[in-house]
């Protein structure tokens, strides 16, 4: 798979040169992860919306690409497909996600770290299925497993089966409930990741030749204080850029994030995040970069 140029893209966004030539998604996810549909049938979605470019990025795995590449060149799909992935790291406490796009999928540092990662999910799911048991649901972590497939388990499998089960009325409660970090009835099955550290991620990024984008920074549940500190640490770890725009963003929420960017000389970066059809996201969907911004394309050469 040809890694993109600066040549596709224009290299930076302003008022004359608009954006309405090329629709672009750099953020989204197959069942090789915790999407529900297949490289195949996303990429076949990512057409019919009439996307120009797709970056795949499953969480820990990147499993999909060359499925979801040999798809595309069976049919002669006209799609730019980008290698990506999402990697979890761990943050004073928190779960921040790091994709990676761009890269050489077949790189060992980031084989090696993929391995490490999905150690570290595998464990954590077999601790969560514990717990789950003690509360009443001994086969979780089977159906769980079962639901996963050959993907990586997450607890978004765990949230499917308690609701699909009808042991919660939807996914949200589960992870209220039962496995979530907050909430009042919530943390009973809950166990903390043993993710890597964003420096980490990044530096595996860069040897695999990719780009280091910080996803979602408005859902990390911060106080303005802390996600300026979680930005200034990311920047401090050589990271490339920060998701400006997701599909369910408000312009005064995409402003900040765009003003993150130009105080830290950060790239931008947008995607829809795409796990399953919905009625309040979907591939594309409300993904248009800001004026003034340096999309993260522009370091693709």
């Amino acid at each position: 798979m040809a890694l993109l140029s600066t040549i596709d893209f224009p290299h930076k966004i302003v008022e004359t040169e608009g954006f309405a030539h090329k629709r672009i998604d750099l953020h989204s996810h197959t069942n090789c992860s915790d999407g529900t549909l297949s490289p195949q049938t996303l990429i076949d979605r990512a057409v019919n919306f009439q996307l120009n470019v797709l970056a795949i990025t499953d969480h820990d795995t990147v499993a999909g690409l060359d499925i979801a590449q040999k798809h595309i060149e069976e049919k002669n799909i006209p799609l730019k497909l980008i290698s990506g992935i999402e990697i979890s790291t761990a943050w004073q406490g928190f779960e921040i996600h790091i994709v990676g796009l761009n890269i050489d999928k077949n790189n060992s540092a980031l084989t090696a770290l993929i391995a490490q990662q999905q150690q570290a999910r595998e464990d954590r799911a077999r601790t969560m299925g514990e717990k789950l048991a003690k509360c009443g649901f001994p086969t979780i972590y089977e159906d769980a497993k079962e639901m996963a497939g050959e993907g990586s388990i997450t607890r978004a499998h765990f949230a499917k089966v308690l609701h699909q089960q009808g042991h919660v009325s939807t996914m949200q409660q589960a992870f209220d409930k039962y496995i979530g970090k907050k909430g009042s009835k919530g943390q009973r099955a809950y166990v903390k990741p043993n993710w890597c550290s964003i420096e980490e991620a990044v530096d595996v990024i860069h040897q695999a030749g990719g780009s280091a984008v910080m996803a979602h920074p408005i859902r990390y549940d911060l106080s303005a204080k802390w996600l300026r500190r979680l930005i200034v640490d990311f920047k401090e770890a050589n990271g490339d850029g920060l998701e400006v725009v997701l599909p369910q963003m408000n312009p005064e929420q995409r402003k900040k994030m765009l003003g993150y960017c130009n105080e830290y000389d950060l790239h931008a970066s947008m995607g829809s995040d795409f796990h399953y059809p919905n009625r309040w996201s979907d591939l594309g969907r409300n993904l248009t970069m800001p004026v003034g911004a340096t999309p993260v394309w522009a370091q693709w050469q």
